[in-house]
């Protein structure tokens, strides 16, 4: 399946999702900060809500050099993964995302893992729930994992494999020092797996340094319509 876009996605045909809150998109209008304000910024905020001293949980007994999702512990950080760097962390929070099977739009939380081990890729973790109007569990949502990389011409390449039996490859680039835009390339159903079209998304830290995102995804009919948003609280980083 090709990109829906056709090619490299374009800003003006991402939108916010269901919910439109906190996304990237809805932050457009802001001043642009430069990666090193947001660094800083993120580094007073992690003082104050004391993620700069959590990490992943690791395994003590391998030969290998351990994931971690703090910048300042662990293995140092893969030069190559520069434009990347913003993302490292453990994010939570919440958004809405809109079931394509219902037609019905739904609250969710969720938590996602950016971690890397000292090698040229990030790795990739997501996790969600739906949850009630007072954000109590109702059951298990969504789970991908997959890796990040990007290339030397500043190409993203994210490769995700999804528990609802689809894997895809979608391709982007930075739109700036803590925006990230990609498109599916391909995506590949199991036999036993649900239908999903390609889609579009739109990473970005917003003006309070949280990671936002949107993301589109092509319907039964071919269309390209929201499908999830949220706005996650750094956590571990």
């Amino acid at each position: 399946m090709t990109s829906p876009s056709g090619g490299a996605p374009d800003d003006e045909s991402v939108q916010p999702g269901p919910s439109g809150e906190g996304a990237p998109g809805a932050a457009a209008s802001e001043p642009r900060r430069s990666g090193d304000e947001a660094i800083s910024q993120a580094e007073a905020r992690a003082e104050e809500s004391g993620s700069r001293e959590r990490n992943v949980p690791t395994w003590d007994d391998l030969p290998l050099a351990a994931d971690t999702a703090n910048l300042r512990l662990g293995a140092d950080l893969h030069p190559g993964l520069l434009a990347l760097l913003p993302m490292v962390g453990v994010w939570r929070g919440e958004g809405e995302g809109r079931d394509p099977e219902t037609d019905t739009d739904y609250h969710f939380a969720q938590q996602i893992v950016v971690s890397h081990d000292g090698q040229n890729f990030l790795t990739w973790e997501s996790r969600s729930w739906v949850i009630d109007e007072d954000a109590a569990f109702v059951r298990p949502d969504l789970r991908e994992s997959g890796f990040w990389r990007i290339g030397d011409d500043d190409t993203i390449e994210l490769l995700l494999a999804h528990a609802e039996g689809w894997i895809e490859l979608f391709y982007g680039t930075p739109l700036n020092q803590t925006t990230w835009e990609l498109a599916t390339d391909v995506v590949i159903k199991a036999e036993s797996g649900r239908r999903a079209g390609g889609a579009k998304r739109l990473y970005g830290l917003v003006a309070d340094g949280d990671l936002a995102y949107v993301e589109e995804r092509v319907d039964a009919e071919g269309d390209l319509v929201p499908r999830l948003s949220a706005k996650l609280r750094r956590h571990v980083g």
